[in-house]
């Protein structure tokens, strides 16, 4: 009788073999690019329509904190609610949300329909990366998941060298709700490339929601998903306070703060694929270097923010240690079992809780006087916390299997 792994590669050549696996992830991509386009040009058109709808700017950034909470709350529920849907149907249903959400935003009379607006526009961000993530793992055999899920992720990265430059040029120059409104066609876009070369798969027979509830319950899956929330929020640390870095601290002209944030997301795009390359061949220890990795270019920072070529220097380094993001979808494929949608999508809630956190504890060491370059240091601390919960993920790992093999050995 064939095994269940004989089952899941069979599934994966048929996949493989009736669809070009370059035009789906290029489909899936897409829907990537059009999320990080608005995740991070909200940021920069935040004066533009804090202006337009006449309020200040500290209370425009509740708009950026609305969007986030939408991604936290809407990754669990979207998954586990959606269990019995297949997944091209649930990712062509989640960015037509998504499309409409960022038209309406576009068309926000008020702050707080624009605040209702951008918390819909989060809520299919968390399902739409880990369900893509799942499909993108389906097409390619075991030992190129990582690398699949990372051109997945492409869209994301490369997002932050194209997409946001474009919203924020396109805002400046005819308005921010044009800025959200392109966003919008994007998402349509991506709805029709899906629906044209997605894989039109079937639900396990088995799927439901209390079966993705199951993720819960396993140890590895909480620890997975702390590695992203602590360590990941280094990054964020340094990331959310750059551009005033950079004015403040370099002293650079307001012009120069685009391209070090796109030098970022180059970082961010070559971390992403070679960060995937590792992983494929030794997922945990590769997960283990790029927080090392991370903590010493954040400790860097610090040091190098007071020349413009040593700082971006040190801002692409960090940015490369976004690659961790497609090592821990690929851990969570492994240690979720058979709740493997609900686990992809909290990867994406794990990451908004560190995009919380870095910069609410960066901006309580800046509020302490220790300086716009006192992030760093912090954003390394949280990579080293991140680094402790990756070392209880393997002694937990390495417990069990001895658990396991003394239970073998006694039958």
């Amino acid at each position: 009788m064939p095994s269940a792994g004989h089952d899941a590669d069979a599934r994966r050549h048929d996949l493989a073999a009736s669809h070009h696996p370059g035009l789906v992830l290029l489909a899936l991509a897409m829907g990537g690019f059009a999320i990080g386009t608005t995740e991070f040009a909200t940021m920069s058109l935040l004066p533009c329509f804090a202006r337009g709808l006449s309020i200040d700017e500290p209370t425009a950034g509740h708009v950026i904190s609305a969007y986030a909470l939408g991604v936290v709350v809407g990754a669990p529920v979207i998954a586990v609610l959606a269990a019995r849907l297949s997944r091209r149907t649930l990712l062509i249903a989640l960015m037509a949300v998504f499309a409409v959400a960022n038209v309406l935003s576009a068309f926000s009379p008020s702050y707080g329909w624009m605040l209702a607006f951008r918390f819909l526009s989060g809520l299919p961000h968390g399902a739409y990366f880990g369900v893509a993530s799942l499909v993108a793992a389906s097409l390619v055999p075991p030992d190129r998941r990582a690398q699949a899920v990372a051109r997945t992720m492409l869209g994301l990265t490369i997002a932050t060298i194209v997409g946001v430059p474009l919203a924020n040029w396109i805002g400046q120059a005819v308005g921010w709700r044009w800025g959200f409104g392109v966003v919008g066609l994007l998402a349509l876009l991506t709805v029709a490339l899906v629906w044209a070369f997605a894989p039109n798969d079937r639900p396990h027979p088995q799927s439901s929601p209390l079966r993705e509830l199951g993720a819960l319950k396993r140890r590895q899956v909480w620890l997975t998903l702390g590695i992203g929330a602590i360590g990941f929020g280094g990054l964020f640390a340094v990331y959310t306070y750059v551009a005033s870095t950079l004015m403040e601290v370099t002293q650079v002209s307001p012009a120069m703060v685009p391209v070090v944030l796109a030098v970022f997301g180059a970082g961010m795009t070559v971390g992403t694929l070679a960060c995937a390359w590792a992983a494929d061949r030794a997922l945990m220890p590769s997960v283990g270097g790029i927080l090392l990795w991370s903590a010493a270019a954040l400790a860097l920072y610090p040091l190098a923010a007071g020349n413009i070529w040593a700082v971006s220097a040190v801002v692409f380094l960090i940015g490369c240690g976004g690659g961790l993001g497609t090592a821990l979808q690929t851990r969570l494929m492994d240690v979720a079992e058979d709740a493997q949608t609900l686990a992809a999508a909290l990867n994406h809630s794990a990451f908004n809780a560190a995009n919380a956190l870095g910069p609410w504890l960066g901006g309580m060491a800046i509020a302490a006087g220790w300086g716009w370059t006192s992030t760093g240091w912090v954003g390394a601390a949280l990579a080293l916390c991140g680094i402790l919960v990756w070392g209880a993920a393997l002694l937990d790992d390495r417990v069990t299997n001895a658990r396991l093999a003394t239970a073998c050995a006694g039958d």
